[in-house]
Formats: C-alpha cells, structure tokens, sequence
C-alpha cells in the first residue's frame, strides 16, 4: 500500500495517507477542519484550499501540483483568478505524492483560537500624531504672495507653536479641496510636531493609532484610540507566512532556497496586515463615515529580526549564519505607502529597534513593557514562541539571549500536536496511582474524567507541557525522558515499529477516529525545546553572576496558558519560588502599544536596546554541557528546591526530591 505525506497550514497537523485519498479525507483523518458544506459532493465550493509548491527543508519535503489529480471541471466551476494561484477544491483533488497544504481562513470550518487579548495599560497619553484645529479667513487679493499651505503653517504656527512644518506630497494636493470643502475650518493631523500627514475638513476630534505583533505564528493588530489610550478593536490571524516554514530557520532557508522565496513572504504578510486593517476598522465611523484604514493615523510594529527582515524585504540569509549580523538595528520610519500598508498613505509605521542577532523588536517590546531595568529584583523573563527570548537582570545590568526552541511548544512537530482551536486537548491531569488522565478540551467546558465521546483532535502546546510533566510525577517517564515500560496499565505500549507511547485519549473519545498519544519522539522534541530555554537562561545567570531567581515572568500569549507548575516541572526555567512566576500575557504587543501611545518610549527603547547585553549563547563554551543537562526532568543536577515542596505529595517524590535537593 503506497502512502504520502501531507502537511496542513497553519494547524500544522501532518500525517500519511494512502494514495488516492482526497484532501478532504486526508484532512479529517488528521482532524483538519475544512468547510464542505455538500459534505464533499463537490457542489459547494467551499473546500478550496492552496497547495504551497517547493522543497521545503525543514519537512524533508518536495511538494508540487503535480503531486495532486489532475483539475476537474467542478473545479473550473469554482476556482476562479482572483482566489489566486495553486487553488483546489480539497474534496475533488486526490493525493499522489507529498504536498503541503495551505487552508485559507475562510475555508476553516473550526477557526484558529490565537489568544492575545489586551490588557489595561496606565501610560502617559503622548502620540506621534495629534490633531490640531484652526479656522483661517478666507483668502482675499492681499493674500497673493501666501498659498494656501503657507497660511495654513503660519496659523499652526501662531496658534500652537509649530514652526517650520513640512506636508506630505499627498497631503499637500488634498490640501486646496479640503479647506473649501469645510468653508476654511480644517483639522490637520501632525507626526511629531513636524510634518503634516493628514488634512480633513472641518473639527474631527477622533483619532487612531494600530499597534501590531507580528510573530512567527501569529499577528495581532490592536487598535487604539489616541484620545483615550484605550484598545477599541483587536483582531489576529495565523500568520499567513506559516506554509514557508513553520520556524524562523526554515523561513530563512525558504527565501535562500527560492529565488522568489523572499518577494512572496514579504508580500503575505503585508496581505495578512491589510487583512487585519480591513477587519479592525470594518465598523469605525470618523464623523459619521466609514473611513477605513485611512482612519489610522500612526502605527507601530514588532517582530523577531527574521519576521523584521522578511517584512522589510531585507535579504535575512546574512541573520541566519554566523555571525548573525542584522541589516539595521536602530528603529525606522516608514511611510506606509512605501510598504503597502492600508492605513492614511502619509503616515508612518514605526518599526521598533532590534536588540541583536535573534533579538528582535518583539524583545524591545517585551523591555519596555516590563521595565526590568526599573526593578530591584533579579528578574528572568521569558517571551516563550516558536523563537524563544529571554531578558535577565534588573537595573544594575540586564542581559538578553534567544533560544531556537522550535515549534513544539505550539504544537509542531508533536505526533498529535496542532494550534490552539476547538477540539485541541488544552489541560492535562494524570492520576499517579492508575496513570489514568483527565483532560480539558477547548470548546468544552468540562474536564473530560470517563469515557465519552468529547471530540478530542489532538494536543495544543499548553497540553502537550501538562501531558509531558504529568507523565514524568506518575513515573510513566523517567528524568531522561525514557518509558517505564514495567507498568501495568493498557495506557502504555509499544506502535507496530516497537517504540513506547501513552495514549492520552481512546479512538472513540475522539473526532479523528484514532487514539490520540503522546510517544517518544514528543517527549524528545520538547525536552529539545525546554533544554534550549534553560540552558539560556542558566548561561545568563553563570555570566552575571546570578545564584537565584527572585522572579520568573512567562511573556507571549502562549506564556498565559501554560501551568506554571507544569513548566516548572519539565525544567523550562531554573527553581523558583512558585508565587513569584507569573504570565503577563502578550508583553511584545503590550510594548508596541505603549510606543504607539506614548512616543517618548520610542526613545526609551532605541537606548535601552542598545543599553541591553546580548549573550550569544550558541558560541559559550558550556552551551552544550548546559543543554545536555537540561534535557533531563526537570534538569540533571541543578537543586529545585521550590519544586520539590509543590511534589511533596506525588507518588514519585521521592524520586523526584533525590534529584531536586
């Protein structure tokens, strides 16, 4: 029986399926949701779904059009120009080599749950952009020596202070029109007191601002108003880069492998984007008109470096080698149109400094948020993502390092894993006496505690942290990771190839009609994943000196999900004391916010990314003895003695109080 190999974008679920199956097929026997309304008769046209073409590195993958049936005239029917290239309707289109596939939003019948709301933010409200109004006399023959834009200046000038203003070309050729228009009563928006980038007739009191995250798996864009500093809109996505590599690496290598790699990463993202502006800004009313994205007068932004340089168009292949130097470090400002970005063409996008090599604008943002350089403490705080950074310090000295943690904690690269949405098992519990699990399920609000059917499709990264940790305090694991194959439970057992797993969910629990495991090779890629932020963390600790932590701080939005306990457990940061981890949620958006609200802390941040120490972790000499002893559960030989009082309890903590004392 021939198989191939299908991935699906952006869940990340993957799997084998016999030649011949339909993608439809494929995608519900990996518990992918595609709409298909007619059931996959073919008479809905709701399933289309893209095939990304090109070798893709990081999957060992050469996925192709050709590698599907031939097209079918239902699908002529259906598929038109504007869906855009490499289109098909997963219920026609059979599989008959590997292809990575690429299901549009509106083609997902269970939609994608990216959790990164916003928070109250107390901040001085001090924008970039302010509205100014003035009434000027109509102008008479003794006025023939001054335009229309002089007189303009020279009341904002005599009126407010604002000397020697510059207008943006744009803005300038709307300029005529709009002070007749509003019988010579104007308001002009100003980006920091120097250049005018908006006219409108008459009083327009509303103003807006969008703040913008951009990380390597999903984008969330608040929209904020400048008069109040309150988010009004928030809306996020996947981020549509995803089917190009599911990690900043295999994003790197995609543009390095392809010669149009970079141009269509580039141009995603900024869809993505205006995507995000359309949405945001659908019911925004600006005196008593739709004004779409021209309603935004100002924007900040955030990344990682490889997402900042793939979002610029910079070539990032010189970030992904040693020694890693990036095309630019100190903040930009852009017009928007130059990028592409839908929001009022004059204004600029405000593109956070990059502190060094993998620490990027997103890690600034996560600076400024938290102010560590404010605080007495010594203070680990840890942006967790498919790109892990990490800040150590307080405001004697702070350091700053990144850590290729990889997708796992997302949920990539797990048998079973997949993104945040409904039917993801979120929370685990594993009895440590029957080895028997209950686990919550998003969409349901119960934990699930006997066999029912409750719809299980796999495990997001919060679960497979739950599921890893729980494993280890009911001994079904040991500290290296490996299977007690000795127990007497139907839960463990050996796949057809002989290797151990658990099953954490029975077939008929589940939607996907299969038992849903966590087997070695997960266990093994997130011991990778944690060993790397750990090792960091230590290192920074060995360079500065630091014997203990007075606080652990879980940023990002997947940092909000996880157990605290759980992570400490698995050994993702070193011994704390329990009360003082906590998760601030998305700290990189937060600061982005704070510089869109706030345009001295566009000064703050370009001083204290430079201000902040980069350790290059990858060229310490103890980094590999560091990561090979943090493989281990929680970790080979450090003590965690904070750990071992929360397992007192456990079944195993003996065990677990011999190696963390």
């Amino acid at each position: 029986m021939i198989k191939q190999r299908v991935i699906f974008q952006p869940s990340g679920r993957r799997g084998e399926v016999v030649d011949g199956t339909t993608l439809l097929d494929a995608a519900r026997h990996l518990g992918v949701d595609i709409e298909s309304i007619c059931g996959g008769k073919g008479t809905c046209g709701k399933c289309k779904v893209r095939v990304e073409e090109g070798f893709f590195e990081k999957d060992s993958m050469d996925s192709k059009m050709s590698h599907l049936s031939a097209f079918t005239e239902v699908e002529r029917k259906f598929i038109k120009p504007e869906d855009g290239h490499h289109m098909r309707l997963a219920c026609t289109a059979e599989v008959h080599g590997d292809v990575k596939i690429f299901v549009p939003e509106k083609s997902r019948a269970g939609k994608q749950i990216v959790r990164k709301a916003a928070k109250e933010l107390t901040i001085k409200l001090e924008p970039a952009v302010k509205k100014y109004f003035i009434e000027l006399q109509p102008p008479t023959l003794h006025d023939l020596t001054r335009g229309d834009v002089e007189r303009v200046k020279d009341i904002l000038d005599a009126q407010y202070g604002l000397k020697n203003l510059s207008i943006d070309y744009l803005v300038l050729k709307e300029l005529q029109d709009a002070l007749r228009k509003g019988q010579w009563r104007l308001t002009a928006s100003i980006w920091m007191d120097r250049e005018i980038i908006k006219v409108e007739h008459g009083f327009i009191e509303s103003s807006y601002g969008l703040a913008v995250d951009v990380g390597t798996t999903t984008v969330v864009g608040y929209l904020c108003d400048f008069n109040t500093g309150k988010v009004v809109n928030t809306e996020s996505m996947m981020n549509p880069q995803v089917p190009y590599g599911e990690d900043v690496m295999s994003r790197i290598t995609y543009a390095m492998m392809n010669p149009d790699g970079l141009e269509k990463m580039q141009r995603t993202i900024i869809e993505g984007l205006n995507e995000i502006i359309s949405k945001i800004t659908h019911d925004l009313r600006v005196n008593g008109k739709k004004d779409g994205g021209g309603a935004i007068v100002d924007m900040t932004i955030v990344f990682n470096t490889a997402m900042h340089h793939i979002f610029l168009g910079f070539n990032p292949e010189y970030i992904g080698r040693s020694p890693f130097i990036p095309a630019v470090q100190h903040a930009l400002d852009i017009k928007s149109r130059d990028m592409g970005i839908k929001i009022n063409p004059a204004s600029y996008i405000h593109v956070l400094p990059i502190e060094a090599g993998f620490v990027g604008a997103d890690n600034v943002g996560v600076l400024i948020a938290e102010e560590p350089y404010n605080q007495e403490e010594k203070v680990l705080i840890i942006d967790i993502g498919t790109n892990g950074e990490l800040l150590l310090g307080n405001k004697e000295r702070v350091c700053s390092t990144s850590c290729a943690t990889g997708p796992a904690f997302e949920g990539a690269q797990i048998k079973f894993g997949m993104r945040a949405a409904p039917g993801a098992i979120e929370k685990i519990r594993i009895n440590p006496e029957t080895r028997e699990p209950e686990y919550k399920v998003i969409g349901k609000a119960d934990w699930h505690t006997h066999l029912e059917k409750i719809d299980a499709k796999g495990i997001c990264g919060s679960g497979i942290i739950d599921a890893v940790a729980e494993m280890y305090k009911a001994g079904i694991i040991d500290k290296t990771g490996k299977f007690n194959m000795e127990l007497n439970t139907p839960r463990i057992r050996r796949d057809s190839d002989g290797r151990p797993e658990y099953v954490l969910a029975w077939a008929d629990e589940t939607s996907i009609g299969t038992d849903i495991i966590i087997n070695q090779a997960d266990v093994r890629a997130l011991q990778l994943a944690k060993g790397a932020l750990y090792a960091g963390a230590k290192l920074m600790m060995q360079k500065m000196g630091i014997n203990k932590l007075d606080k652990v701080i879980l940023a990002g939005a997947f940092g909000s999900y996880i157990d605290k306990e759980s992570a400490m457990t698995l050994g993702m940061f070193p011994d704390c004391d329990i009360d003082n981890v906590y998760a601030v949620g998305n700290a990189a958006g937060d600061g982005a916010r704070i510089a869109l609200l706030n345009r001295d802390k566009r000064l703050e941040a370009e001083e204290k990314a430079r201000w902040v120490e980069f350790v290059e972790i990858a060229v310490e000499p103890n980094f590999q003895k560091e990561f090979v002893q943090a493989m281990h559960i929680p970790h080979m030989k450090d003590p965690f003695p904070n750990l071992k009082k929360l397992l007192e309890k456990s079944a195993y903590a003996a065990e677990i109080k011999g190696q963390a004392g």
